[in-house]
């Protein structure tokens, strides 16, 4: 995917340049200090829209078809991006001729590598061959996961499900079975996905095949990797406390406040006057207060307010007490419908995240009344209060709102991986995509 992006990051560059040189603009002398920044502008425009249309998804990466659809969709988008900016902006503007000739190789171009790219992928001797040990309850999600995200580079050659329960030498033929498969398959890779290990994990075996350049992994690790969060099912304390991560830093605890206060005191300044409108249109809109509030858990388990523009009928949860949002649900007023839809319900948390309740990024906060109910159903739940809780996470931006109780263990699953796997990189990468969530008002109810 790094290859990727970095050679369709070059061909847009490149084609920019040599559509500049071929029209032969007014500059004789070499790039300036201005027509650089003006190739800036349009490259990067350029590469956000490829991003913002999904260029980079697995489900688009699979086909070819969409995958050129979209490109057109980004090129139409970029062009009307860079028309806008050229008005604002005059001293940005790119002749016409060079920059059709531009779009016209950007586009040949990037279907070119598209093109090759689904081929590679679809090359058996680049894949890593991997055979999976075992029918445990992973086996299965992992092999959909690899199926549907070619851009892995794994392709699964088989699988042997030893004997469960029965001493390993009493299991040699299934792995006379598995020396037979690594040789004729030139496997790459052994992942262990059985159920019980106890008796029946042969540790020789496996010693001696590793020593050859065989690789060796856990179904729990792997899955981790494919698929951005753990697994609940086979989450065992004795990870928890061994495994890297779940360790949160003072250095991280410090970078946390400071980047919520550098972030949070000049947006509060910039959305004031916005807020203001916000909260005269919501008292004319319905009965109640233009600010609702909510004891929420906050880090360790501790519970503080939390502040949100009300969306909802005053006294929304009076009845049955807190309860997620629906589709269509009947206690959403006409504004605060627009509101949660644009995000714009969530702005006073920024007093939250200033105060120190919450950061940017973390796992979300629920009402305590659920959260306490969760985690006397859910095995592990507590150990999200182990960080302090963020207006976004990585659960908010890789699936949507929960309901059910099998949402919710999903998202802890989500969750657990943000804090095994908690960075500055990584909190880069979720602010990124809820920057492109926000915009294009997705995930909205």
């Amino acid at each position: 995917m790094l290859i990727l992006a970095a050679s369709e990051t070059l061909v847009v560059f490149s084609a920019l340049l040599a559509a500049l040189a071929v029209f032969a603009l007014e500059h004789d002398g070499g790039i300036s200090a201005g027509l650089a920044g003006r190739i800036g502008v349009a490259g990067l425009v350029c590469m956000l829209c490829m991003y913002y249309f999904d260029l980079y998804d697995a489900s688009v990466l699979c086909s070819v078809r969409e995958a050129l659809t979209r490109l057109l969709q980004v090129l139409g988008t970029a062009c009307i991006v860079l028309s806008a900016a050229f008005y604002v902006a005059p001293s940005l503007r790119l002749a016409p001729r060079p920059l059709l000739a531009w779009i016209l190789l950007v586009g040949l171009g990037i279907a070119g590598i598209r093109k090759l790219f689904s081929l590679l992928n679809r090359c058996s001797f680049l894949a890593q061959r991997t055979v999976f040990l075992g029918d445990g309850p992973l086996a299965e999600p992992l092999r959909e996961t690899i199926q549907s995200r070619p851009e892995l580079g794994i392709r699964v050659v088989g699988a042997i499900h030893p004997p469960e329960g029965a001493p390993a030498p009493s299991a040699a033929g299934s792995f006379e079975i598995l020396n037979d498969l690594i040789r004729s398959q030139k496997v790459d890779c052994i992942v262990l996905t059985m159920r019980d290990r106890r008796g029946n994990l042969p540790v020789e075996d496996l010693l001696r095949l590793k020593a050859t350049g065989v690789e060796v992994i856990e179904a729990a690790t792997l899955f981790e990797a494919v698929s951005g969060k753990i697994s609940l099912p086979e989450l065992r304390p004795s990870w928890l406390l061994f495994s890297d991560g779940f360790c949160l830093s003072r250095s991280m605890r410090i970078y946390k406040r400071v980047a919520s206060i550098v972030l949070a005191l000049p947006l509060i300044i910039a959305f004031l006057p916005l807020m203001l409108v916000i909260a005269v249109l919501i008292r004319l809109d319905s009965p109640g207060p233009a600010v609702f509030r909510q004891r929420r858990v906050g880090r360790q388990g501790r519970p503080f307010w939390l502040y949100k523009f009300r969306s909802m009928i005053d006294e929304a949860d009076g009845n049955g007490g807190p309860r997620a949002a629906s589709h269509g649900d009947s206690r959403v007023t006409r504004f605060g419908r627009l509101l949660r839809r644009l995000r714009l319900d969530e702005l006073p948390q920024l007093y939250n995240i200033l105060r120190g309740d919450m950061c940017f990024i973390g796992p979300r906060p629920f009402a305590i009344e659920m959260e306490n109910e969760l985690a006397s159903q859910i095995p592990f739940y507590r150990q999200r209060w182990n960080v302090m809780p963020g207006a976004t996470g990585w659960a908010q931006v890789e699936r949507g709102y929960c309901e059910t109780l099998d949402d919710n263990v999903d998202k802890l699953s989500y969750d657990l991986f943000y804090i095994k796997n908690l960075s500055v990189g990584l909190d880069l990468l979720i602010l990124f995509k809820t920057i492109k969530i926000l915009l294009l008002g997705r995930g909205g109810r």
